[in-house]
């Protein structure tokens, strides 16, 4: 559900322009609201799962997704749309780190990475359903596209109090308010600043006094936030576990991941340069990345439960740089692409998702799991974010164009390559078991 509403929203975008006769740049702000409001929830509930019990959080997860959606499907103005859209943000950031801890209550570690590599799945799965559904329910309504949360979040909620483990912690825990706020403030600082910044202007973008002021905020705030969660007893994060080599590399790691996987976004933009394809026609270029995707998590999750996480991330790495170098050099005919496009898929599957959750769930005490989950989710949507500004502004450097994105590319695949050589670092299979 939380992965279908990120991918079914693209093509919904036409009719909300014009159902509330908006242009481009408040549009934008059905993403950007979303994608603040889901890092802010992301450790915000992984915490309160940890402290509290997982099924009840979990639940509240989708009661506050499920709301969203009746905000988006009722209100008559753009401001309500993007209310509906927080909320529904806020619940899902707490969705994925909260069903990753139950698999590590759940499962033995000999049987973890295939149930990761399935959840992982998901997203690929989200990714190819959402635009077909898009299609089919937009000639009625884009409502429709929200309305369909709502039976499936009826049954997601009866089925939790049927299978999920109930968990209750007697001992009360006072909440980390000040850590709450300080992040909140940090994480809306850092999106709002980077979303405003031109790419085709990168250098003066950022000192322009619209965009430096939230830049320079979350830099305050940022060493800030780690000073509180390490002076109290019940933080946010414990920062105390990210001392250790491995949950080091796994935050390295995730913000590697989520820079490297912000140049999808800009692969139909790359296929109507370097091809010369339409617009609605180049977004099919991104299919075989996608099935790759869904195909090689299932693989990658049956890899780690009998290599561990080091062997993945390292043939992960250097499979995704020779995919996105492929971009860069020989995209310049449709079958060549596809290719680059299916080799990049498979290097995703051993980079982000599954190998990361199993190295945070394998080095977290039973007390953590969920909230040092959300923290490395956090990380990654953070290098996602700061990955998009940085792609276009690699791309513009070099005039735009199949040049620029030839540019860009290839910086990525170094980026990616480095990956490789970090999972030099992780510890082989036997110790993780």
């Amino acid at each position: 559900m939380a992965a279908l509403d990120t991918a079914i929203v693209g093509p919904a975008i036409p009719a909300i322009k014009a159902s509330f006769g908006i242009g481009d740049r408040s549009i934008i702000w059905i993403y950007n609201i979303y994608i603040l409001m889901y890092m802010i929830g992301m450790p915000l509930m992984a915490r309160l799962s940890d402290v509290y019990g997982r099924r009840m959080v979990y639940i509240l997860d989708i009661v506050l997704f499920a709301a969203g959606s009746v905000i988006v499907i009722l209100t008559p103005s753009f401001s309500g749309l993007l209310l509906g859209r927080a909320v529904q943000g806020f619940g899902a950031g707490g969705i994925f780190p909260v069903a990753v801890a139950f698999v590590a209550d759940a499962f033995p570690p000999e049987k973890m990475g295939r149930v990761l590599g399935a959840m992982s799945s998901i997203f690929g799965i989200a990714y190819i359903v959402g635009p077909v559904m898009g299609g089919f329910l937009l000639p009625f309504s884009w409502k429709l596209l929200f309305l369909v949360n709502l039976p499936a979040a009826a049954a997601v909620i009866v089925l939790s109090f049927k299978a999920l483990p109930g968990t209750f912690q007697p001992k009360f825990k006072p909440f980390d308010w000040r850590g709450l706020v300080v992040l909140a403030a940090a994480v809306t600082s850092l999106t709002y600043g980077v979303n405003s910044i031109d790419t085709q202007k990168f250098v003066s973008s950022l000192t322009s006094d619209a965009i430096w002021p939230f830049l320079l905020a979350f830099l305050i705030l940022a060493p800030i936030f780690w000073r509180i969660e390490k002076g109290i007893e019940n933080p946010m994060i414990r920062t105390e576990l990210f001392e250790s080599r491995q949950m080091a590399l796994a935050a390295i790691l995730a913000l590697s991941a989520g820079l490297v996987q912000s140049g999808t976004v800009f692969i139909p933009a790359m296929a109507v340069a370097s091809l010369g394809m339409k617009d609605y026609t180049a977004s099919l270029m991104m299919m075989p990345l996608v099935l790759a995707m869904v195909l090689g998590s299932n693989m990658v999750g049956r890899l780690l439960d009998s290599y561990g996480p080091r062997t993945v991330v390292i043939v992960g790495g250097v499979v995704l740089s020779a995919g996105m170098a492929c971009l860069g050099i020989l995209a310049s005919s449709p079958w060549l692409f596809l290719i680059s496009c299916l080799i990049c898929g498979i290097g995703f599957s051993g980079l982000a998702g599954a190998p990361l959750s199993y190295i945070v769930l394998s080095e977290s005490p039973a007390g953590e799991k969920a909230t040092s989950q959300g923290a490395i989710s956090l990380y990654a949507s953070t290098g996602m974010m700061i990955g998009g500004a940085l792609f276009g502004a690699v791309a513009a450097s070099r005039g735009g164009g199949v040049a620029g994105y030839q540019a860009a590319y290839l910086s990525i695949s170094i980026i990616a390559l480095a990956m490789g050589a970090m999972g030099m670092g992780l510890r082989k299979k036997e110790k993780f078991s």
